[in-house]
């Protein structure tokens, strides 16, 4: 498999979910931002296994909804959706085998606002890499998710990329129906019903009741390509040391398929606290380059 292919599977566990591996992977590739904004058309959604099916989102719990945010319509639709906390910021470090704190992530749950008629929220990640590998790659990527409040399918992802230099911009409306055109600066992008981004995957996750529910399914948009990305139950009430502290944990498989073949260059783990708000506090990928770990460092 090619570093390009394993780049977009990284990317789609790593910024979503929070691994390492995404870093240590960008940094030892040749695909640059620029190769990707001259020659890479977003890949049709028929690329995914017929087999991908959308689940159903897990049931939430009932919560009060957020005040609107200002400037939008002061009568969105009736909130229905899961339980995220607005405001909720959280910073993690990624180690890559020997190496700790390569670089930073920062991933943070927005407004609550009506976007294009829908109940959404707005996520957003922040990636940059630290000394000494900044040096040699330095990177600084923000990512913008408008995910359905209710199920967490994408309904706009936004690349805005900075690496080595090469700045890149994608605005990408994803559609299952192709009836509500993009406007002229944002890409109309064509998904399967049901299709998640990294960010939304990330956050339906945390919602899953795996007290009840042993895996789920789900096809999951990168930004480049589309996957069928299968989450499992692996254990429960592991103790995970991190910098943020000791947690008693939910431990998640990831796979990821394309073109109903599974993707074995890289194996990742999720590790959810076992509180109230399903923290993420660890993800690891194994490569067969490396082991790497993206850790929480604080959680406000």
């Amino acid at each position: 498999m090619s570093n390009r292919k394993v780049i977009g599977i990284a990317a789609l566990v790593v910024i979503g979910c929070a691994a390492g591996g995404y870093f240590y992977l960008r940094a030892r590739s040749e695909a640059s931002a620029r190769e990707w904004a001259a020659s890479h058309e977003p890949e049709p959604a028929s690329t995914l296994a017929e087999e991908a099916r959308p689940v159903a989102p897990p049931s939430p719990s009932s919560v009060a909804a957020p005040a609107p945010p200002a400037g939008k319509s002061s009568e969105p639709p009736a909130y229905v959706g899961l339980p995220l906390r607005s405001g909720e910021v959280l910073e993690y470090t990624a180690n890559v085998a020997n190496l700790t704190n390569v670089a930073d992530l920062k991933l943070v749950v927005g407004a609550h606002e009506d976007f294009l008629g829908k109940n959404a929220w707005h996520l957003q990640a922040f990636a940059q890499t630290e000394s000494p590998l900044r040096m040699v790659f330095p990177l600084d990527d923000q990512f913008d998710s408008y995910s359905d409040a209710a199920s967490m399918t994408s309904l706009e992802y936004e690349m805005h990329l900075n690496e080595r230099g090469q700045k890149v911009d994608s605005i990408q409306r994803l559609t299952d129906t192709a009836k509500q055109p993009a406007p002229p600066h944002v890409t109309e992008t064509r998904v399967l019903p049901g299709t998640r981004d990294p960010l939304g995957l990330l956050e339906y996750l945390r919602n899953v009741d795996w007290t009840k529910t042993a895996e789920v399914q789900c096809p999951v948009y990168d930004g480049h390509n589309l996957y069928d990305v299968r989450a499992k139950l692996a254990s429960t009430g592991e103790a995970v040391t991190v910098p943020a502290g000791t947690y008693k944990t939910t431990q998640i498989e990831i796979r990821v398929f394309e073109g109903g073949a599974e993707m074995k260059d890289a194996h990742f783990t999720l590790y959810l606290a076992n509180n109230a708000s399903h923290t993420p506090v660890m993800l690891e990928a194994v490569m067969p380059v490396a082991t790497a770990q993206l850790e929480l460092l604080h959680a406000r």
